[in-house]
């Protein structure tokens, strides 16, 4: 157990070395670069979709680091609580972002959201989830934490494992056909969110 005990020491050092500000500059980062390709063309043939689609995938792909933290730090003494602020806010940054690309430049007419929402079951999905992330988000700051208590505090909190398997499903029923990528995001959250709950050895 030696040097195993070493290396997650190791890592926990690592990471509390790195300050949240820097996983805000890397997310920031990333979401004006995407946005920069869609301008000048290095998003393929269609910009709009693809850069919904990244903008959304970056999103579930954080959702996902946010739930693995609390079993890694359990299972394997891996901590990374100093991180998990700023990537849930990082994954609100990635979904608005997708949500207002599809807004402004995919359908671009009030009206027809309306009928988006009725005729495509996963937008619904996709909206319901952007909505339980607003609480989420607002309250992501030690003042909220403060108002609402520690226990309070973390049973709003819990809106993210629905947040997180809406997303999942909105992903995998927009697609034509069984794709095995979604498949395996939505089982990585099964396994994160069972892992809150089955016994520890």
């Amino acid at each position: 157990m030696g040097p195993a005990l070493n290396i997650v020491g190791r890592c926990n050092g690592a990471a509390r070395r790195v300050p949240e500000w820097m996983l805000y500059a890397g997310a920031g980062g990333y979401g004006v670069w995407l946005f920069y390709a869609g301008l000048t063309g290095g998003l393929g043939v269609e910009p709009i979709k693809e850069l919904e689609h990244r903008y959304g995938m970056a999103g579930l792909w954080l959702l996902i680091a946010g739930l693995a933290v609390s079993p890694l730090r359990s299972r394997l003494g891996l901590n990374f609580l100093c991180w998990r602020r700023a990537i849930g806010l990082a994954a609100f940054f990635f979904i608005l972002c997708h949500f207002l690309v599809w807004l402004l430049l995919d359908v671009q007419q009030p009206a027809a959201i309306a009928k988006d929402l009725i005729k495509r079951p996963y937008i619904t999905l996709g909206m319901g989830a952007l909505i339980l992330m607003l609480p989420l988000a607002l309250s992501s700051n030690n003042w909220a934490m403060r108002k609402l208590g520690p226990l309070r505090w973390r049973r709003l909190h819990q809106l993210t494992y629905a947040v997180a398997l809406l997303g999942c499903l909105h992903y995998l029923m927009q697609l034509r056909g069984l794709r095995l990528e979604p498949l395996v995001y939505g089982g990585a959250i099964f396994l994160l969110l069972a892992l809150r709950f089955l016994p520890r050895r």
